[in-house]
């Protein structure tokens, strides 16, 4: 059974401060292959787990712009790999309803008919948690301290960071 380790929350808004408005040259930008919300988010994300999964394919990791898992930059595959049940390495999580967000979740959105396409990380919460005092930061359409409400979203789920396992 892999250890848990608690996710530093404040690492990951730290991060969301730093870089919402830049790029950090560490990492490949996707602005111009569809968007870089998911990207910017595993960047946070990371900051406060430390911890990958390197598992080919259905993991979470990063090593350069074209030698990363789907899970790094893709909505859904992000979305699946914090839910999983697999008790591999790396930050684990939950879907959640918004009286349980905290900052450090993240926000994924859909905004028509199709499949969530954006994921902001959660940088503040208001009490109690209503979309106009959610606030995210977001690359894509760059953004800090922007409240959730003012995204024409349709749908939004929200994801709980439950913790961090290491590899084992």
């Amino acid at each position: 059974m892999p250890k848990i380790i608690p996710y530093d929350r404040a690492a990951s808004v730290e991060y969301a401060h730093r870089w919402a408005y830049s790029r950090n040259p560490a990492y490949y930008s996707y602005d111009l292959l569809g968007g870089d919300c998911t990207n910017f988010s595993s960047q946070c994300l990371f900051a406060g787990a430390g911890v990958m999964d390197h598992t080919p394919t259905l993991g979470w990791y990063y090593y350069s712009g074209d030698k990363k898992a789907p899970a790094w930059t893709g909505v859904p595959y992000f979305y699946n790999f914090i839910t999983r049940r697999q008790l591999t390495s790396g930050p684990f999580g939950e879907e959640t309803g918004i009286s349980l967000i905290r900052p450090g979740d993240f926000a994924q959105l859909r905004f028509g008919g199709g499949a969530f396409s954006h994921c902001p990380i959660v940088v503040s919460v208001g009490n109690p948690p209503s979309p106009e005092n959610i606030l995210v930061a977001a690359h894509s359409e760059d953004a800090d301290y922007r409240p959730l409400d003012t995204y024409p979203a349709r749908q939004i789920r929200f994801l709980h960071i439950l913790g961090v396992r290491q590899p084992g």
